[in-house]
Parts: C-alpha cells; structure tokens; sequence
C-alpha cells in the first residue's frame, strides 16, 4: 500500500511510538476509507493477504436493477507526494506485477485502484474537536478496467486517476450503482 517499500527504513520513517511511517500510512488509508463506506450504508470485508492484488472489498446491501449486493475490490496506496497531483489528474506509478494482477480481465469482482493523499506532515493527517473530526486526505480512484491498456507493461507502469474521481460517499454510491445496474455479464 505505501510508496517506496524497497527502500531501506530509517530513523525519520519511524513515528513516536516507533511503529513505521509506512504502516501508519497502510491502516490510514484503510480507516480512511472504512469511514467513507461506513458513512455511505456499505460494509469493508478484509483480505487476509493482498496476493490477489487487492487490499479490502467494499460491499452494498442494495439491491439494483441488475444485481443485490454489489461490490468491488480495492487496491489501496498511501502518499504524501503532493508532486503527484496534476491539474486534472493524479499520477501514479505502479509495479508490473501488481498492476497487472489489478487489471486482469478476467476478474470475477470489479477491482478499483485508489490512492490516498496525506499531508508529510503526520500531526496534520487527522484534527479532532468538539466539532468534529477533520482529515486533509483525500484519495482519488479509477476502475482497473480503465487503466487496462493494449501495450507491454514496463517494470513500472504510470496510471491517472482522474481529479474528478474523488472518493467521497455520493461516488461510491454511483459506483455500486453502475456494478448493480450493469446487465448480466457486464462488470
């Protein structure tokens, strides 16, 4: 899930409590999304392992035209590489490996990527008050069908999700409108 994983740890991608930046990010970006599907009426199943290339599966209990209980699977990724924000999109590198397993075609489920992008600074992630609580996150997404593409895949494949795929509660729920809606055999 978090960028830069073959590098080496050092004292700087430890938090205070000594747990790895990068671990913080994985259940970060993990309870991020957690809250927006919560708040949307959808339910998280956890994967024990991301071997197929996913890390959670979001589910509906609605039932559409098409199908009851829609769902998808998630591939999640944390940064904090505001560089990677363009004016119209996110960019994102990936591994071939990974990417490929992503955008098989023959997937049974529908499978999104989502990226989720935090402030460097790690006391800025999350604020809470009497408000509220607030977060400066903000993940974007797209569905692994449309970052298929024809050519060969590098060693690292760069894809864009688009800045107007923000996942927020009202997209999810159009997402799992367009998977429960779809006719028999179109995902």
């Amino acid at each position: 899930m978090p960028e830069d994983l073959d590098e080496p740890m050092k004292d700087a991608d430890l938090a205070e409590g000594q747990v790895p930046i990068t671990a913080l990010q994985e259940h970060f970006s993990v309870s991020f999304t957690r809250m927006i599907a919560y708040a949307a009426g959808c339910s998280i199943k956890p994967h024990e392992t991301d071997y197929e290339g996913v890390d959670i599966t979001v589910v509906s209990s609605t039932e559409y035209r098409g199908y009851y209980g829609p769902q998808f699977e998630l591939q999640l990724k944390c940064t904090y590489q505001e560089s990677l924000l363009k004016e119209d999109h996110m960019s994102w590198q990936m591994k071939k490996k990974p990417f490929e397993k992503l955008t098989r075609e023959k997937r049974y489920i529908p499978a999104y990527l989502g990226v989720l992008l935090i402030p460097r600074d790690q006391t800025l992630w999350l604020r809470t008050n009497e408000e509220g609580l607030f977060t400066r996150s903000r993940m974007f997404w797209e569905s692994a069908a449309n970052l298929r593409h024809s050519g060969p895949v590098a060693d690292r494949h760069t894809v864009h999700l688009p800045r107007r795929n923000l996942f927020t509660g009202d997209q999810l729920l159009k997402i799992m409108q367009q998977i429960g809606d779809a006719e028999e055999g179109l995902r």
